[in-house]
């Protein structure tokens, strides 16, 4: 289970955008609404064992370079705690059991999410085996994950999803690719390079720069939507949703800040677990304040 890492599907809940905004619009009490939920979970839940496949996988084609690395080197596979053969059979099933969720996910007559569960992973395939060695390539192949992610979420739910919020995830993940980039290279220094040819190729100047560009074009992003007529018409909430945004700018710049100090900031998921009270409750405050929004006043 450590080397599936299930700490990781917290990122899944971008599976779950579309339905929230989607809510908005169908109603607590609507018919199919607790039909698009539990598709909804089989689509997240298709998308963590989709990850974890992929994870295996790379760990097993990193076990020697991750046993040189400083943290990495604690990995279950590279720790010698599972072996390869095991690892590659936890894979095969991981990605039987995320088709099959997948499949579970798509409504009838619907958009497939089997296909998007399976681009994701094939994408990722290709990250770990080469595409993770070549510098901004790299990030973009993560920032896919997440849009891919948005796009299930939506076909599950059979919902509309805005092109503001999709522009706002695409920058959204490229600032956290870049983020978790400046970490790696602060953490092992003069040895990056060493551990991930790719790291060779960034400067801390550029990522200081593309993270700063990328923080903005998300909060721009974010607040066009919140602005956005068509959104306003769809839930009949006003521009009352431009109040998120706050929390949207404070949780970017905290991240941004941990980030340059060296505390942990390459991790989201970690940041999100506990690793900074005041992201957390940062982010449970957005998170209160989009359904307040959202079904206030309804």
């Amino acid at each position: 289970m450590r080397a599936m890492r299930p700490h990781q599907w917290v990122k899944n809940v971008f599976v779950l955008a579309a339905l929230v905004f989607a809510l908005g619009e169908i109603g607590p009490d609507a018919p199919t609404a607790t039909e698009r939920i539990v598709r909804v979970l089989f689509a997240a839940g298709a998308f963590c064992l989709g990850a974890s496949a992929i994870y295996l996988v790379n760990d097993v084609v990193d076990v020697e370079s991750d046993r040189l690395h400083p943290t990495k080197r604690n990995r279950p596979i590279a720790a010698g705690l599972v072996s390869v053969p095991v690892a590659l059979v936890g894979s095969v099933a991981c990605v039987a059991g995320a088709l099959v969720l997948a499949h579970l996910a798509t409504p009838e007559g619907g958009q497939s999410v089997v296909i998007v569960v399976s681009a994701y992973m094939f994408s990722n395939l290709l990250y770990s085996l080469k595409l993770k060695q070549i510098a901004i390539v790299d990030a973009f192949i993560i920032a896919l994950g997440f849009l891919l992610r948005v796009v299930a979420g939506a076909y599950a739910a059979a919902a509309p999803v805005s092109h503001w919020i999709l522009l706002s995830t695409l920058f959204l993940a490229l600032f956290l690719a870049f983020c978790k980039r400046r970490a790696e290279i602060d953490l092992l220094g003069a040895e990056a390079a060493q551990h991930r040819k790719n790291l060779g190729q960034y400067t801390p100047q550029f990522l200081d720069q593309a993270t700063t560009v990328l923080a903005a074009c998300a909060i721009i992003t974010y607040s066009m939507y919140t602005v956005d007529e068509e959104t306003a018409a769809k839930f009949g909430a006003d521009d009352r949703l431009v109040w998120t945004v706050p929390f949207v700018v404070f949780g970017l710049f905290r991240y941004l800040l941990l980030v340059q100090r060296q505390e942990g900031g390459g991790s989201p998921t970690r940041m999100l677990l506990g690793g900074d009270a005041a992201f957390v409750v940062n982010a449970a405050a957005w998170g209160a304040a989009v359904l307040g929004c959202l079904f206030w006043g309804k």
